[in-house]
């Protein structure tokens, strides 16, 4: 695994359907309620984050005060960490450099990133199923099932709370049904009294060095150097953007390409960078990335899809 690939994959760490059948619409109601309870509850509690064979334990606490949202996210083992938000303005606290990284976004925690999101396209590639009911830290949960119906994205199974839909366990499976990540929670307290001093850092950042990246640059398609021009079905164009990455002298355009649940990002060097990416497949964790040249630009596509997917996009950019 080279360098610049584990880079890139640090980077990328944020058609109408007219009738429905019964199952899809009580799924639907499910995850909607899911969306709803990780972001608007107040909860404080342990989980495991699974992928491939690694694993870490990491503590959260997440405050809803009269809809302003504030976050930690401390690891308690592996390499330390802590991610604090406020809205949308968040703090990576990165002990080991001695470096404390601002940036303002809101998908930094990988309970979310881990977690679908329900719209009436996803019909088309995805059957959604209720499978019973199961107890998961005291709590009885509703496992629900997303399944795909092709070979270009993976599938989830999740354990929501009944009284809150918040998802307790949550996993991503390939093809063969082998899980390639996992969210599981030891211990959760949903409460309104968590007071807010737990969410003040515990790390002492005293002279940190304090990193603030410069803002993406929104690029529209007529200005994109290079575009897939065969995406599987479903996927289409969701984000442009143009920017520096830790790791390179020059901008790397990023564009997004997803089906409303699975994403591909594609990452695409400056011809006069000198990323040293091997071409071909590589992976890290449950993301695929597939490396190539084209037209004098290194080009990267990775994702938590299966093989196939980042390789036929990658492989179908051009130039404009």
């Amino acid at each position: 695994m080279s360098r610049r690939i584990v880079i890139l994959l640090v980077a990328w760490l944020a058609v109408g359907v007219t009738s429905q059948p019964v199952v899809a619409q009580e799924a639907q109601a499910w995850l909607a309620r899911m969306s709803h309870a990780v972001e608007e509850l107040t909860y404080q509690g342990t989980f495991l984050h699974m992928q491939g064979g690694d694993a870490e334990t990491l503590q959260i606490t997440h405050l809803n005060d009269d809809g302003r949202v504030s976050e930690r996210i401390l690891a308690l083992d592996g390499v330390a960490r802590e991610i604090i938000r406020y809205e949308n303005e968040v703090q990576y606290i990165l002990p080991d450099r001695q470096t404390v990284l601002l940036e303002e976004r809101r998908d930094v925690s990988p309970l979310v990133s881990a977690l679908p999101s329900y719209s009436d396209e996803l019909l088309r590639h995805y059957d959604f199923a209720l499978l019973g009911e199961a107890r998961v830290v005291e709590r009885q949960t509703q496992i629900v099932s997303i399944k795909p119906k092709d070979g270009f994205r993976y599938g989830y199974m999740l354990w929501l709370d009944q009284e809150t839909a918040m998802p307790l366990r949550s996993q991503l499976v390939d093809e063969q049904g082998t899980v390639l990540e996992q969210i599981l929670f030891a211990q959760l307290e949903i409460s309104d009294s968590i007071p807010r001093s737990e969410l003040e850092p515990t790390i002492n950042t005293d002279g940190f060095t304090l990193l603030r990246p410069r803002a993406a640059e929104e690029q529209t398609d007529e200005h994109l150097r290079l575009r897939a021009a065969r995406v599987p079905e479903g996927f289409q164009l969701s984000a442009a953007t143009h920017r520096p990455i830790a790791g390179s002298d020059y901008p790397v355009e990023h564009l997004v390409y997803s089906d409303g649940l699975a994403t591909v990002s594609v990452f695409i060097e400056d011809p006069k960078s000198d990323p040293e990416v091997a071409a071909g497949h590589s992976r890290v964790g449950s993301a695929n990335a597939f490396s190539l040249t084209v037209s004098g630009r290194q080009v990267t596509a990775v994702g938590e899809v299966p093989r196939r997917t980042v390789e036929t996009i990658a492989t179908s950019l051009r130039a404009q």
